[in-house]
């Protein structure tokens, strides 16, 4: 009886020349499917190397389906805002850097004809087409869509290696002072000045301030309590919600002098009823982000403020004084609703005449503990 030849071992891959004296090489994916390498070699060595590295990504559970990457970057990026579950003003962000910044470069692409250059390229024209703080953004969405291409397993790599891309580096935003603010609020007229006030002293977000409604105000003690914010988007729509984060939703006490303030405003002006608006416009309409805003810029003239200076820097000044009067890091994370320290610190200035009060009060402090250690001395010395 003929001894039956022992099986032979399916090889993983082959080599063979190709006409044009290059090398190709085949190999036998996971799925049991042929695959070729997506390019050819100088030398049989070169084609066998790669083979032998192609095996060794597999077994260690590596590779990666060469075809997974063709699919559509635009289909995906959209698809990836729609997973998110984001806040309505973060879902317009997202859908309005990439109509503008990212989908005219990277929109008819597939994800793995996303390169480190291409990218580099990318941004170095965003640089010089707009601000340095969008093109951040931009290069921040882009590089977490692509990240999740990554842990998708459809790229090998995240395209988006360029260090410190995505952090904004934002000048230090201006304050005004109280006699601005004062300014502010008779310029803005009777039926306005309570928000500058609030933006100051709160220091109240714009979105929280047009939610407020009378159940959210106490006069004894004199009080706002936030738990939604309702920001306007550029279409024009409100949109009622959560606040921007969880840390939004406080109780802010305000400082006495606001007292008469807040009274006559809720006697005058707020709409009536037990629900009703804090903040409506003369015809009884929620207030209108362009309506105000044009308030806003008469009144930042009149007063002689900075062109640039927003109204949402109003809470630079409500942080810089709640710091100079005593208040530690925390108590300013409450009070402005903010659950970083870092985006606190960016609301907290230190000036000039902060820095001489200090540079004052150490001077006071060493002199008054040098006098009570040289006083032990001087009586013993009297003695």
């Amino acid at each position: 009886m003929t001894a039956r030849k022992p099986q032979r071992r399916r090889e993983f891959g082959s080599v063979r020349r190709l006409p044009s004296g290059r090398w190709q090489a085949r190999y036998l994916a996971p799925d049991g499917s042929r695959r070729t390498a997506p390019e050819t070699f100088e030398t049989k060595t070169d084609a066998q190397t790669w083979l032998t590295l192609t095996q060794a990504d597999i077994e260690r559970k590596h590779w990666i389906d060469p075809d997974a990457g063709a699919v559509n970057f635009e289909a995906y990026a959209l698809k990836w805002v729609d997973e998110r579950g984001l806040s309505a003003t973060t879902d317009e962000l997202y859908r309005r850097l990439l109509r503008l910044h990212v989908l005219p470069t990277f929109g008819t692409m597939d994800l793995d004809e996303l390169t480190p250059p291409g990218v580099r390229t990318w941004r170095a024209e965003r640089l010089q087409a707009t601000g340095a703080t969008t093109v951040a953004k931009s290069y921040r969405l882009l590089k977490a869509i692509m990240e999740t291409a990554t842990d998708d397993e459809l790229i090998r790599r995240n395209p988006c290696r360029i260090k410190g891309a995505g952090t904004e580096k934002a000048k230090e935003r201006p304050t005004a002072t109280v006699e601005q603010v004062d300014a502010l609020a008779d310029a803005i007229g009777p039926r306005w000045r309570l928000m500058v006030y609030f933006g100051a002293y709160g220091p109240m977000r714009p979105e929280e301030q047009a939610a407020l409604r009378r159940p959210n105000v106490t006069l004894d003690p004199l009080a706002v309590k936030i738990w939604e914010a309702a920001p306007e988007l550029t279409t024009g729509r409100r949109v009622e919600g959560d606040t921007k984060s969880d840390a939004g939703e406080r109780t802010i006490y305000l400082p006495g002098f606001l007292y008469m303030e807040v009274k006559r405003h809720l006697d005058w002006f707020a709409e009536k009823g037990p629900d009703g608006l804090l903040f409506v416009g003369e015809k009884g309409a929620p207030f209108r982000r362009s309506t105000f805003g044009r308030k806003w810029r008469r009144a930042r003239a009149q007063v002689g403020l900075p062109g640039d200076f927003r109204f949402y820097d109003l809470r630079h000044t409500g942080h810089t004084l709640s710091t100079q009067a005593g208040a530690t890091l925390k108590d300013a994370m409450v009070r402005a609703g903010q659950s970083s320290e870092r985006a606190a610190l960016i609301y907290q200035h230190s000036d000039d005449a902060r820095q001489q009060e200090v540079a004052e009060g150490i001077d006071a402090r060493v002199r008054a503990l040098r006098q009570q250690a040289d006083t032990p001395h001087r009586v013993a010395r009297e003695a």
